[in-house]
């Protein structure tokens, strides 16, 4: 049975989930919480490095901080873009603000700033606030069409 590796957003376990079940609300093996159940997932530095090395689902991050007014005006759209992709791709939030040194690494030089991450390396990124159907079209077209 085909299955993928999806990283927990909450204690940073590897999981291996079957393909189908990714719409039956598969939870950590771990802590129990859900890995795709079209919510936005919060990382945190350790997370955040797990998931973009080793989800083999596409992984949309948005990196943001809360000073931000653009990046708080994305984050409703950005929740509607999570549930429409679910299960076929991830998305999760990094805060820069909390995180400086991952958004450094990263080569985020404005936010909100979105990037795409497949199988351990980044394939495409966006800048600027968004609205769902184009964050939903810019993944899909960075895909091929999938999703």
């Amino acid at each position: 049975m085909e299955s993928v590796k999806l990283i927990c957003a909450t204690c940073a376990q590897a999981n291996r989930v079957p393909l189908a079940r990714l719409t039956q609300g598969p939870k950590c093996g771990s802590c129990g919480d859900p890995l795709a159940e079209g919510r936005v997932l919060v990382l945190d530095a350790a997370s955040h490095d797990r998931a973009t090395r080793g989800d083999e689902l596409p992984l949309l991050v948005d990196y943001w901080a809360p000073w931000c007014g653009p990046c708080r005006a994305m984050a409703p759209e950005f929740a509607k873009a999570a549930k429409v992709l679910a299960p076929v791709a991830r998305l999760a939030k990094l805060n820069t603000q909390d995180h400086p040194q991952i958004a450094a690494r990263a080569r985020i030089q404005g936010i909100p700033a979105l990037i795409l991450y497949r199988k351990g390396r980044e394939i495409a990124r966006l800048a600027g606030s968004r609205p769902a159907d184009q964050i939903v079209d810019f993944l899909r077209q960075s895909l091929g069409g999938a999703g």
